[in-house]
C-alpha cells in the first residue's frame, strides 16, 4: 500500500474514534426531532485551477464535478475556501488573482476567508478581486483602520438557513499576515480569540444554531481559537499544506493539503427542535484523473489556454527528485533550496546567500525528467528581485537566529527558515529564542561578528519580510539598473548545463533531533502539533 494512503487512513480512522468519543454522551440521547443534514465542502490554499503533480491530481474542474455530484445527493450544502488563492502562482504573475476568482465562480464557490496570500498585491487589488467575486469573502478580525469597520465592509459572519435550521459562518485570518504579505497600512488583523468571542456572541444574538469557524490560521492557532471560544462546532481551515484533522475542547478541525488535491465532505447531523448538532460524518475525497473535468468549467476557463501554452516551453532537465514540498523547504535543508541559494549568490557575487524557505511555493517533489517554464516558475511564483546588500557578522547571526526562531515547536512550518549558500550553520530548536544558533562558519573560518559580509537575497526580505527586520538598515551594493529576478536565475542556472542533479551536503545541521540539550529530558519539551 502506498505509504501516504496508509498513514491518511491512520490518521483518518485515530480522528474518526476521537470523535466519536467526544460526542458519544450526544449519540446515547434518542433523538425527538427531525435530523437535517448539512454538508460542507472544503478545499484551503489552492493557487492553480489546473490539475497539479503533472496532471495527475487536483484540477478545479474535477471539483466542480463532484460538488454538482454531492449536490444532487445532499441538496443543503455549501462549498468553502479556507483562505489562499489570489497568490501565488505562475498565473498570478500576469492575471493577479483574476483567474483564480473566475475558476471560483465557474466551480459555484460560496464562501471563503482571505488567507495570508490574499494581500500579496496590495488592497487595492484584493479590493478588485473581491468586486469579481461571485461568492462572499470573510475575516471578522481583518479591519479597516480608519473606520474600524470589516475590510472592504465584507460581512463579520453570514447565517444560511436549511429546513428550519439556522448555521453561521464567520472567518478569522492569521494576524501575521501583517509582517508577512502586503495589506498596506491601513489594514490591521486583530486578535483571534478576543474577535471571535465578539462575533460568536453576536452570531447567537441573531439567531444561529450552529456555528462554522472558517479560517486561515496554523493548527495550534486553531486549537486554541477552540479552547477560547465557547459554542464553535467545527472549525474549517488552511494554511499548512498538511492534511490535518484534530479535536480540541470537543471542535473537530479538518485542514486538508493544497491545490485541491482532495475534498473534505463534512456531513453535519442537527436536530431541528434543539438546534443542536447531534453527530457529524466526513471523508477526505481524492482529486483525481479518474473524475473527468467539468465541461462548462472548461469552456468558462479556454480564454487562459494561451498561457498554459507558453508555460509549456522547456528549460532544461534534472537527473535527480527535486524537493520543493513546502513543509520540507520550511523545516530543512533541501537539494532545491541549496541549488536556488547558490544560484543567487553565483549570480551577484556574493559571499552568503540566504532565502526565506517559504519562497518555495510548488509544494511538489519534481520527477527526474524535463524541466518547463511552469516548474520554475512554479518553484519562485513572486517574481522577487534580487539583491546583493552589506551587513556585519552580527547581523547575519541575528538573521539565522530568527530564520530558525519558529523551529522549536511554536509554529508549524515557519515561511521565515534560513535557505542558505556559502555557510553552514547548527541550530538547536530546544534551547531559548534568541539563543538557537551554536555554529556558524563561512567558508572554512566561523562567523566573525565584526566583519563585513555581502548577502543575497530577495528584496522581500531585505525589506524585512517574513519578520527580517535587521537587513532593512543594510549598505545595498548591486547597482539600481541590475534587474536580477529569482526565476530568471533558478532559469539560468537550469539551463547552463545539460542536466542538474543537486543534493543537500549538510550546510544545515539541526543538534535537537538526536539528543536532548541542556540536560533536558524528552519529556521536558513542550510536545509540538501533531501532523
Amino acid at each position: 500500500m502506498n505509504s501516504f494512503k496508509y498513514w491518511q487512513r491512520t490518521i483518518l480512522l485515530i480522528v474518526v474514534v476521537t470523535i466519536f468519543a467526544a460526542t458519544s454522551s450526544l449519540a446515547q440521547t434518542p433523538s425527538t426531532g427531525c435530523i437535517v443534514r448539512i454538508t460542507l465542502l472544503q478545499v484551503n490554499d489552492v493557487y492553480q485551477f489546473t490539475p497539479v503533480d503533472r496532471g495527475a491530481v487536483g484540477g478545479l474542474g474535477r471539483v466542480a464535478t463532484l460538488r454538482k455530484q454531492i449536490i444532487k445527493e445532499s441538496p443543503n450544502t455549501l462549498f468553502l475556501l479556507s483562505g489562499d488563492t489570489i497568490s501565488p502562482s505562475v498565473e498570478s504573475n500576469t492575471y493577479k488573482g483574476a483567474q483564480m476568482i473566475d475558476a471560483w465562480n465557474a466551480v459555484g464557490l460560496d464562501f471563503s476567508v482571505f488567507g495570508n496570500h490574499e494581500f500579496d498585491f496590495g488592497p487595492e487589488v484584493l479590493l478588485s478581486r473581491i468586486k469579481e467575486s461571485h461568492f462572499t469573502w470573510l475575516g471578522a478580525n481583518v479591519v479597516d483602520r480608519k473606520s474600524g469597520k470589516t475590510f472592504a465592509n465584507t460581512p463579520p459572519f453570514v447565517l444560511r438557513e436549511f429546513q428550519g435550521v439556522k448555521l453561521g459562518i464567520f472567518g478569522i485570518v492569521l494576524p501575521g499576515t501583517i509582517s508577512t504579505s502586503k495589506p498596506g497600512p491601513d489594514i490591521d488583523f486583530l486578535n483571534s480569540c478576543e474577535t471571535a468571542k465578539k462575533t460568536v456572541a453576536e452570531m447567537r444574538s441573531a439567531g444561529a444554531q450552529v456555528i462554522v469557524a472558517l479560517t486561515h490560521l496554523s493548527m495550534s492557532e486553531d486549537k486554541a481559537l477552540a479552547r477560547c471560544v465557547q459554542g464553535i462546532d467545527v472549525i474549517i481551515g488552511g494554511h499548512e499544506h498538511t492534511l490535518l484533522q484534530s479535536l480540541s475542547e470537543r471542535t473537530p478541525i479538518f485542514k486538508m493539503t493544497s491545490d485541491a488535491r482532495e475534498m473534505a465532505q463534512i456531513d453535519i447531523y442537527v436536530n431541528r427542535s434543539s438546534g443542536k448538532m447531534e453527530s457529524i460524518d466526513w471523508q477526505v475525497i481524492p482529486v483525481n484523473s479518474k473524475i473527468e473535468m467539468d465541461s462548462q468549467f472548461v469552456s468558462q476557463m479556454s480564454k487562459y489556454d494561451s498561457l498554459m501554452k507558453e508555460l509549456d516551453v522547456l528549460v532544461g532537465r534534472t537527473d535527480v527528485a527535486l524537493n520543493a514540498k513546502s513543509e520540507a523547504g520550511r523545516t530543512e535543508e533541501t537539494n532545491v533550496g541549496d541549488f536556488i541559494a547558490d544560484s543567487f549568490r553565483s549570480a551577484t557575487g556574493a559571499d552568503v546567500a540566504i532565502m526565506n524557505g517559504g519562497s518555495i511555493r510548488a509544494d511538489n517533489v519534481l520527477p527526474t525528467g524535463d524541466l518547463t517554464r511552469r516548474d520554475v516558475l512554479s518553484i519562485l511564483p513572486f517574481n522577487n528581485p534580487i539583491v546583493k546588500i552589506e551587513v556585519t557578522g552580527t547581523v547575519l547571526r541575528a538573521a539565522l537566529e530568527h530564520g530558525v526562531s519558529q523551529s522549536g515547536g511554536e509554529s508549524t512550518q515557519p515561511g521565515r527558515f534560513p535557505q542558505v549558500s556559502g555557510m553552514r550553520f547548527a541550530f538547536d530548536g530546544k534551547r531559548p529564542v534568541g539563543s538557537r544558533i551554536r555554529e556558524v562558519t563561512i567558508g572554512a573560518a566561523p562567523l566573525d561578528d565584526k566583519k563585513l559580509y555581502s548577502v543575497a537575497l530577495s528584496t522581500f526580505v531585505a525589506g524585512g519580510g517574513d519578520g527580517y527586520e535587521m537587513f532593512k538598515s543594510a549598505r545595498v551594493l548591486t547597482l539600481p539598473g541590475d534587474k536580477l529576478i529569482d526565476s530568471e536565475l533558478l532559469s539560468k542556472a537550469i539551463a547552463s548545463r545539460a542536466s542538474i542533479a543537486p543534493g543537500v551536503d549538510g550546510r544545515i545541521k539541526r543538534l535537537d533531533l538526536t539528543t536532548a540539550s541542556d540536560g533536558q529530558s524528552p519529556c521536558d519539551v513542550t510536545p509540538k502539533d501533531k501532523k
